[in-house]
Order: C-alpha cells, then sequence, then structure tokens
C-alpha cells in the first residue's frame, strides 16, 4: 500500500510543529531538533517538515511504500516515464533508513519513491550535524557528491 509523502522547508520548526499539529489533530510521529513527521491514516499521508531545506515551501513529493516489490514496480513506473531516474540506493535521509529512488517530472519537481526500513539517529548518514545546506531531494549532481 502506497502513502502519499510531501516535505516542506519551514523556518521555524517549532511554529510549523504548533500549526500542523493543530491542523492535523494530533502531534508529530516523529520529532527532532531539525524535523517533525506526521504518519497520517485520513488521508493516508506522510506529512514531514524541517529546517534542512534549501527554501521554504514544498521542497519534494513522494510515495511511501510498504514492501520493497512495491518500489521496484513504483521505479518502473518512474523509468517509463523517461524522466531519468536517479539516486537508486539504500540511504540515511530524514532520521529513516530507506531504499529510494528519484525523478523530477517536466517542471522540475522532485519526487521520491522509499521504502523505509528503519528508524536511524542521523538526519543524513552523510552530514551527521545540523546544517541548513544539508539536503534530502538530491539534484542529479547531488547524488554522486554523497547527498541521499
Amino acid at each position: 500500500m502506497k502513502r502519499f509523502h510531501v516535505h516542506v522547508g519551514v523556518k521555524d520548526l517549532n511554529e510549523s510543529i504548533q500549526f500542523y499539529s493543530t491542523l492535523f489533530g494530533q502531534k508529530p510521529s516523529k520529532q527532532k531538533e531539525d524535523y517533525a513527521k506526521w504518519m497520517l491514516e485520513d488521508p493516508r499521508m506522510n506529512f514531514a517538515i524541517s529546517t534542512r531545506v534549501g527554501e521554504e515551501g514544498v521542497d519534494h513529493l513522494g510515495f511511501q511504500v510498504d514492501e520493497s516489490s512495491e518500489l521496484g514496480e513504483l521505479t518502473e513506473r518512474l523509468k517509463k516515464a523517461d524522466l531519468g531516474v536517479y539516486g537508486e540506493e539504500t540511504t540515511t535521509c530524514c532520521y529513516a533508513n530507506s531504499e529510494k529512488a528519484w525523478v523530477k517530472d517536466p517542471s522540475g519537481v522532485a519526487w521520491e519513491a522509499y521504502h523505509t526500513m528503519s528508524d536511524a539517529e542521523v538526519f543524513n548518514e552523510k552530514i551527521k550535524e545540523v546544517s541548513s545546506n544539508a539536503c534530502c531531494a538530491p539534484t542529479k549532481e547531488a547524488t554522486t557528491k554523497g547527498c541521499c
């Protein structure tokens, strides 16, 4: 089963947590000093916010899947769209260990397809410290430079 994913860059994490907790009627299921995530059932969505993205607003969209086989099927669909799937790998990002594939749509919006295997203690295995330039949605160039 798939869960829609939205990752939004925010300026003030605490203020944003208060807003989204009120909007969603629940507290985040995961909260760190630079990141918060809500796993919603109605609608079925993984909504995340962080101060780690380059700009405020929607950073990327995606689908979280429950099984590796679903990720394979979704990745194949992304490849058939002929938009240059990149970043296919197992990685640590957003405090989770996941298998991922990325693509950008014709307008340049980053889309992530991923399967989370477990929680992680760090935001990104390669960028452990809190940093305003740490990324989650890689550019094609960033995938070769060690970004998740």
